[in-house]
């Protein structure tokens, strides 16, 4: 059986809950669910680019596109800070809260940041986040 290393990093979201950002299989990265969430907040301030809520949870403000772009980056930074590189990826695995209302972005934005490196993709609805969030990428990645 291969070895595996875990891999953790300032300069992504913290995670929330007891989990690496990523796991070193051989020459496999496997990345945690990835979020939109910016490097330094955590669940109490939202954190996430383009989303305001009101005391209550009630959004404000949303922009799903802010999202998709903060989340690739995020993917990116996991990347790099664990030897690998967006070119690398092979799989990736999204889930969206709102597929009508979000697919449709979210494919567009997706086309720029993967018009040279097309990975297998599965993109899936789910009912929710454990934050507030409207998209999370899962990830696997080949590393030297």
């Amino acid at each position: 059986m291969a070895e595996s290393s875990s891999i953790s990093t300032n300069k992504a979201p913290k995670p929330v809950g007891l989990y690496p950002h990523a796991k070193r299989v051989g020459n496999l990265l496997f990345l945690s669910g990835v979020g939109p969430r910016v490097a330094g907040s955590d669940e109490s301030d939202s954190g996430v680019p383009g989303l305001k809520l009101d005391k209550n949870g009630n959004f404000l403000e949303f922009d799903f596109e802010a999202q998709c772009r903060s989340v690739f980056d995020n993917v990116r930074v996991i990347l790099e800070e664990s030897g690998s590189d967006w070119s690398k990826l092979v799989d990736v695995t999204v889930f969206l809260v709102n597929m009508k209302r979000d697919f449709h972005t979210y494919n567009r934005v997706y086309a720029e940041y993967f018009k040279d490196n097309q990975p297998c993709r599965t993109t899936v609805e789910i009912n929710s986040l454990p934050t507030p969030i409207a998209i999370e990428l899962k990830c696997i990645a080949t590393i030297d």
